[in-house]
């Protein structure tokens, strides 16, 4: 991913808490020009270290009020790329994770209510060729979401 240095980790710092902050005043928080900020930002999405951007869209005002954990256990670990695949197809699904521990994959989704929760495990998740188990656990509330911290690293240049 390349090296980064003192800047560019103050203009990671500042848009990880507002993305939506115009880049002159990124710019003048940084003390450097406005064309210095969309450089820098340019190449750091160019390294793959933002890798989007955009707006977060509430589930529930979608009427999406189940945010469910879904922990699977694969037949062979080897299938996981297969059942991604038809994971990929159920547009509820909005996380999948190849995991260690008690599950094959974790995959986050969300559904409208407890029938659609049950349709989509019993009649779309369960029945993908290699799936040998589910366990379910909905999320009662999202306490915290966040980036993760901009913190110096040997990654850094002076």
């Amino acid at each position: 991913m390349g090296k980064i240095d003192k800047l560019d980790k103050k203009i990671l710092s500042i848009l990880s808490q507002n993305a939506r902050m115009p880049f002159k005043d990124v710019a003048a928080k940084c003390e450097v020009s406005r064309a210095a900020i969309h450089q820098r930002v340019q190449h750091l999405v160019e390294k793959g270290v933002i890798t989007g951007s955009g707006y977060y869209i509430n589930p529930k005002s979608l009427g999406y009020s189940t945010c469910t954990y879904v922990g699977l256990d694969l037949e062979r670990g080897s299938m996981y790329k297969e059942v991604v695949a038809r994971l990929n197809n159920i547009p509820e699904v909005v996380e999948c994770h190849f995991t260690t521990g008690p599950y094959t994959m974790l995959v986050k989704l969300y559904a409208k209510d407890n029938e659609q929760l049950m349709d989509l495990l019993n009649n779309k998740m369960q029945s993908i060729p290699g799936v040998v188990s589910t366990e379910t656990l909905i999320s009662l509330e999202q306490s915290i979401k966040r980036e993760v911290p901009v913190v110096n690293n040997s990654n850094e240049e002076e």
